[in-house]
Order: C-alpha cells, then sequence, then structure tokens
C-alpha cells in the first residue's frame, strides 16, 4: 500500500494537527504558571484596571494655599478655586517649606502660591502670576489642580475687564468678557472621564502581553523538561513545520477567542463604559488582532529556554507599548523612530482600530489601515513562525539522530567487549 498518496498526508497531517492542539491544550490546564497568564491575569486584570478608574474623575483634590499677597483679589481666586469640583483647599500654610512638608507626607496633593506683589501687579495693569505646584505620581490630580486653577483665573480676568470696561450695560459686558460663546465637549467621552479613555486600550494590550507571558512560559517548560533543551520534542506527531505551528496557534486561539469575549465584550458592560461597536464589526477587527499576536508570541517564545526569563524580558515592555500606540500620548508627539518601532507590535494597530471601533461606532471601512496592517502582521508572523519552529524541528530531528548514533556505538562498543 502507498503510505505517500495524498489522501494519506492529509490524514495524517491532521491527525498530527488535531494532536498538537489537544496535547497543547493538556499542557495549558496542567501548568499552573500558564493557566495564571491565559486565564487568571486576563479575568482578573480587566477588573481591578476597571475598578481602580471606575468613578472616571478625581474629584475635591486637596490642596494647599501659600497666600503671601492675603489680599481681596487672591482671596476672591482662592475661593473660586475651592468652590470648584475638582479641588479642595485644606491647608493654609505660612511659606512653602510647610507646604512641601504637607506634599511630602501625602496630605495634600498640590500648591497654589501666590506671591506677595500679585495685588500690586493687578492694581498697575501688569501680568500677574500664580504658580502650581503638583504631585506627579498621579497625572489626574495635576488634571483637576491646573482645570481648577485656569477657570477660576478665566474668571477672574472677566471681573477686572468689566471693572475696567468703565459705566456699561450687562450686555456690553458680556460681549467684552466673550466675544465669541463657545461650549466644551470631549467628543466620545462628554464626561472626560479616564477610564473611558484609557481602559479600552488597556483591555486591548493585556491579550497581547498575557499570550507573550503564557506562550513564552509553555516554551521555557517545554525546554526544561527535554533533555536536550530543545523546543519541538521528538515525536512522529511534531515532523511537520506547518502541523506543529497550526496545532499550537490553534489552541491559543481557541482559549482566546473566549477570554477576549470576556476581555472586550463583558468588562466594559459590567463598568458601564462606552460601547457602540457593531458585533460583526468587531468580531472581524479582533480575528487578525488575536492571529498576530498568537504568531508574534511564538516568533518571540522560540528565544525562551527558562519559564522565568519571559517575566523578565515582556512585563516591564506593557507601559511602554501604551505610550507609543498613540492612545495615552499624542500621535503627534510620538518621534519617528518610536513611531516605526511601535508598527513591530499588534498593540499599535488593534489599540487604535479598537478605541475608534467601540468608543466611536466606527465601522470596517472606517478602521482599514489598521485591520489590513494586522492581517499583514498576521502573514508576516506567521511566516516567521514558521522559520524558527523549522529550525527547531531540524534541530530536534538532529538530537534525536545523533542519540540514536551514540547509542549504536555504545552497544557495538559493549559487544566488542563481550567478544
Amino acid at each position: 500500500m502507498n503510505n505517500h498518496t495524498l489522501p494519506h498526508i492529509i490524514r495524517q497531517g491532521l491527525a498530527g494537527l488535531f494532536h498538537i492542539c489537544s496535547h497543547e491544550l493538556k499542557q495549558v490546564f496542567k501548568d499552573q504558571g500558564v493557566l495564571i497568564f491565559f486565564l487568571l491575569v486576563p479575568l482578573a486584570y480587566p477588573l481591578i484596571y476597571a475598578f481602580i478608574y471606575t468613578n472616571e474623575v478625581v474629584r475635591d483634590v486637596p490642596a494647599a494655599v501659600v497666600d503671601l499677597s492675603n489680599t481681596a483679589q487672591s482671596r476672591e481666586f482662592l475661593r473660586l478655586v475651592d468652590a470648584s469640583a475638582d479641588v479642595r483647599i485644606q491647608s493654609h500654610c505660612t511659606d512653602m517649606e510647610e507646604a512641601k512638608t504637607l506634599l511630602k507626607e501625602t496630605k495634600v496633593y498640590g500648591i497654589i502660591y501666590i506671591p506677595a506683589d500679585f495685588n500690586k501687579d493687578l492694581s498697575t495693569g501688569k501680568q500677574a502670576t500664580v504658580s502650581l505646584f503638583c504631585d506627579m505620581s498621579g497625572m489626574l490630580y495635576y488634571k483637576s489642580l491646573l482645570l481648577a486653577c485656569t477657570n477660576a483665573s478665566l474668571s477672574v480676568n472677566k471681573q477686572i475687564q468689566i471693572e475696567r470696561a468703565g459705566n456699561t450695560t450687562d450686555r456690553q459686558d458680556e460681549i467684552t468678557t466673550a466675544p465669541i460663546e463657545y461650549e466644551d465637549i470631549s467628543l466620545f467621552n462628554p464626561q472626560d472621564g479616564f477610564a473611558s479613555f484609557l481602559i479600552p486600550a488597556v483591555l486591548i494590550l493585556i491579550i497581547q502581553q498575557t499570550l507573550l507571558l503564557g506562550i513564552g512560559m509553555a516554551a521555557g517548560t517545554a525546554r526544561e523538561n527535554n533533555r536536550f533543551r530543545d523546543l519541538i520534542p521528538t515525536s512522529k506527531h511534531y515532523q511537520g513545520t506547518l502541523r506543529v505551528v497550526a496545532g499550537k496557534s490553534f489552541a491559543y486561539l481557541l482559549i482566546y477567542l473566549i477570554v477576549s469575549a470576556y476581555i472586550l465584550c463583558l468588562v466594559p458592560k459590567i463598568f458601564s463604559l462606552v460601547q457602540i461597536a457593531q458585533p460583526s464589526t468587531l468580531l472581524a477587527f479582533i480575528f487578525p488582532y488575536l492571529l498576530a499576536c498568537i504568531f508574534f508570541a511564538m516568533t518571540c517564545s522560540v528565544f525562551i529556554h527558562h519559564r522565568e526569563s519571559c517575566l523578565m524580558i515582556y512585563v516591564f515592555t506593557s507601559v511602554p507599548l501604551l505610550f507609543i500606540s498613540g492612545i495615552s500620548w499624542p500621535g503627534a508627539a510620538i518621534p519617528e523612530f518610536w513611531k516605526a518601532f511601535s508598527y513591530l507590535f499588534p498593540s499599535t494597530f488593534g489599540i487604535n482600530g479598537f478605541v475608534r471601533i467601540n468608543t466611536m461606532g466606527a465601522e470596517l471601512n472606517e478602521v482599514l489601515p489598521e485591520y489590513r496592517a494586522l492581517w499583514i502582521q498576521s502573514g508576516a508572523y506567521f511566516i516567521t513562525t514558521c522559520l524558527v519552529y523549522r529550525y527547531q524541528v531540524t534541530l530536534s530531528r538532529k538530537h534525536a539522530i545523533e542519540r540514536l548514533h551514540l547509542l549504536r556505538l555504545r552497544r557495538m562498543s559493549a559487544k566488542m567487549r563481550k567478544a
């Protein structure tokens, strides 16, 4: 019987593929470390992040005041700041040293400094200065303090303009202080909430990072359990490169289709985040993103030789990847080198596309650049995965042949000693 016919080769390949897939699934659920990255972290981290920022904005940020002017104008400015919903003046200090002490003890998160010549400068028509010192460990504190002080300064400016305008009507005062009426509304995030802005990007990044960590740890475990430290075991089911890559990737895809549905659909619903994506559009976009992340992680996993190595290599990249994606930091302000470097990672296109689909209601034709880029990455990283795994299969076969050759030599040597 001819064992090299096309139907036989296909049946053998499919049998090997499903064997590798089932074996990989068993290894995932048997390995506690991999299980943590594939299930526990994706289940817990989105809840933690969303719960931390569930209030969307920070209110009543405690601040200290150093008012060296102590005049009606300076007190009016501070009254306006304290009346805002964002800031609460907690302490009036006599000097900056006392205020700095409160800041170091985290009793306040900002210092408002009004110099002694504040009222004098206003009276003589000079530009007065109010200094703001913030604890930059929390960007939301800085935002609240800056907005409150800016709005207070605008209100004081209007009052000064009206006073200097002379004998005018209320309508003239209104036109003088606000010649053009405007209303500031943030598109797709009218409440200026931090969770609605950042959490969607974090959710997409969690998928990539947990795949990198989980697949990397699985690769390190496979090497540690192999006597030759090979990634691919010497088994008849692992003889074809394509079946190895397809079997492993299919196992990871099955897991992450469920995980992604939880992360991207259920978590935003639990915390009432903006979620206006069309299900068909979201599914069509996420599928190439998962493939790109899986093949990218499998390509990177060949460089992992120990279980713990992936933790030291991949964990610290999460924050830089979030910044260079162009979401938490303006894309126009990112240097060209880092912008080009960010294109190597599926998260860059995944974050930008998902935010537009989920938060802005974009359709697939409106995120075509990101969608096409993800398919290109899927194809490119599939090729690199096949190349590196082909080398690993060849290396594993070479070590098996060397071992057989060594066994034969030992047997021949034993026979010669007996003779």
